[in-house]
């Protein structure tokens, strides 16, 4: 029963996942899948990689990943830009060779093979069943995925850093007289003026010296005329 609720959960997050334009979306559709597989492992007997794939995959990495993803702002039209002409034909052709592959692989390898149960490796408990089997009979090949990943994440750093040279680097004193060159405003912009009948964006605002400062209105807004009554010193006429 938990079988026909929980694959087509996994099959539509699976599904959502490629289809979606959006990265965040495709995201969220992935933590979809993880959570349906991590449902699955606990029910097949092995509720250690069943918790692992909930708070760990799910509950930490695809967390970074989608808080990332929206931090550096993804646009939808992103996915429609082809780097390479072809890539995407290309890609789903590779990835049905490789399913197929994958499928048929597995199928020659178990064909023949009676089923058993996990009463035997869980038989002193499900952790320890799984640490006997990652440090004895598969130390080599968790050691070479532990190498492999740390691999991939220097080469992931390396790829996305960007060297700058000795002479773009600014120190504090280069960045003082930038601020304060001629031509530059080194202190923040005065906000709209608020006079007795106006309280628009529009309205420029007042400078110490009475002046109207032209720097507190955008320059996409057209600059409102002001009465004689407007423009005039509050409180200063006799």
């Amino acid at each position: 029963m938990a079988f026909w609720i929980l694959a087509p959960l996994a099959l539509a997050g699976a599904i959502g996942m490629v289809a979606a334009r959006n990265a965040v979306h495709s995201a969220l559709w992935l933590v979809l899948t993880m959570l349906s597989l991590g449902v699955f492992y606990v029910l097949q007997a092995g509720p250690f990689i069943g918790m692992v794939q909930i708070i760990v995959y799910t509950g930490a990495i695809m967390m970074l990943f989608l808080f990332v993803l929206m931090l550096v702002g993804r646009d939808a039209s992103d996915s429609l830009i082809e780097v390479l002409r072809g890539q995407r034909i290309a890609a789903i052709g590779l990835g049905i060779g490789f399913a197929a592959l994958l499928g048929s692989g597995i199928h020659r390898a178990t064909q023949g093979t009676p089923p058993v149960g996990l009463e035997q490796a869980n038989a002193g408990g499900n952790v320890q069943g799984i640490a006997r089997l990652l440090f004895t009979d598969y130390l080599f090949a968790f050691e070479l995925t532990a190498a492999l990943l740390i691999t991939a994440t220097i080469g992931g750093m390396i790829l996305a850093h960007v060297e700058r040279r000795k002479e773009d680097k600014r120190d504090q004193v280069a960045t003082m007289k930038a601020r304060f060159a001629p031509g530059n405003y080194p202190g923040p912009k005065p906000g709209p003026g608020v006079f007795a009948t106006s309280s628009s964006v529009a309205t420029p605002a007042r400078l110490p010296d009475g002046r109207l400062s032209d720097l507190s209105t955008p320059d996409i807004l057209p600059l409102r005329e002001l009465t004689a009554e407007e423009t005039s010193l509050k409180g200063t006429e006799k």
